[in-house]
């Protein structure tokens, strides 16, 4: 294990998230959000914030490679619209350069003496909420095990890739942990490739989040996927823990019925990748 490459316009790394859009994802959270409409707000969310991870003053610097695979029903593929739409991996400069939309959103900001005020501001949108059909999952991982395979044979020098899987269910095309282990097994000379699996839930509670062994996990289905998940790489660890969470060494970067408070930093800590120059 590795993961220590420096990451710079001339080795790029790559952020691939794999979006469960099945019809389940049309259910209610706590908190009164759909889920494939929480994801979407996260996804964008995070994807903003990395583009101006990426902003020096010559502008956005194409520190990263990344692709948005949205699956359900009888759909794999390209979850970007707009002038995206149908294109899998992009240095993050395309992205910044072509939302699908700029929304505007109420927040609260704090005005000083932690006085709050509403505030429109504007929300870059590439993704919209999707929930369609059945759970394709092992046909999303075979695609996602084509696109990092192709981008590390292309990038050997290079931060391996990172595939952040966001699902609420079980699949409904065969078992996808066979192919999960291939994506593992895919390398640059800085590390195999890393596999985040996200399970969200409906209902707050209950919450495993970084487990070290599947021995207390609930069922198969939990196991399956705490067994598709990556060791959290050394640097990751150091963050989670910052962050409050308790992790080891032998933590799986693996949350099971995550609820709305712990997804945004799931996706934070999952794309802080090693040093930006």
């Amino acid at each position: 294990m590795s993961y220590t490459k420096e990451i710079n316009r001339k080795n790029p790394t790559c952020f691939l998230f794999v979006i469960d859009q099945s019809g389940s994802m049309d259910e209610q959270m706590d908190g009164g959000s759909i889920k494939s409409e929480f994801v979407a707000d996260v996804l964008n969310k995070t994807l903003a914030e990395t583009i101006v991870r990426c902003t020096k003053a010559d502008g956005v610097r194409d520190y990263f490679d990344i692709g948005v695979i949205g699956y359900g029903g009888e759909r794999v593929g390209s979850a970007f619209g707009g002038a995206l739409s149908g294109r899998t991996v992009l240095p993050i400069s395309e992205i910044e350069n072509n939302p699908l939309r700029i929304d505007e959103r109420e927040i609260d900001v704090d005005s000083g003496d932690e006085v709050l005020e509403r505030q429109l501001v504007k929300f870059p949108v590439w993704i919209d909420p999707n929930h369609d059909g059945g759970t394709p999952m092992r046909e999303a991982m075979g695609t996602v095990g084509e696109i990092v395979a192709q981008w590390c044979d292309e990038h050997p020098t290079s931060y391996p890739p990172t595939v952040v899987h966001v699902t609420d269910g079980l699949s409904t095309d065969g078992d996808p942990e066979e192919v999960a282990e291939a994506i593992k097994g895919v390398s640059t000379n800085d590390g195999e490739a890393l596999l985040f699996n996200l399970h969200v839930d409906t209902e707050s509670g209950d919450e495993i989040l970084f487990p070290s062994s599947e021995d207390d996990l609930p069922d198969e289905y939990s196991k399956m996927l705490f067994r598709m998940s990556s060791r959290i790489p050394e640097h990751l660890v150091a963050v989670a823990q910052g962050m409050g969470y308790d992790v080891n060494e032998d933590s799986r970067f693996f949350a099971y019925k995550a609820g709305m408070d712990f997804i945004g930093h799931f996706f934070e800590i999952g794309t802080r990748a090693s040093q930006l120059r």
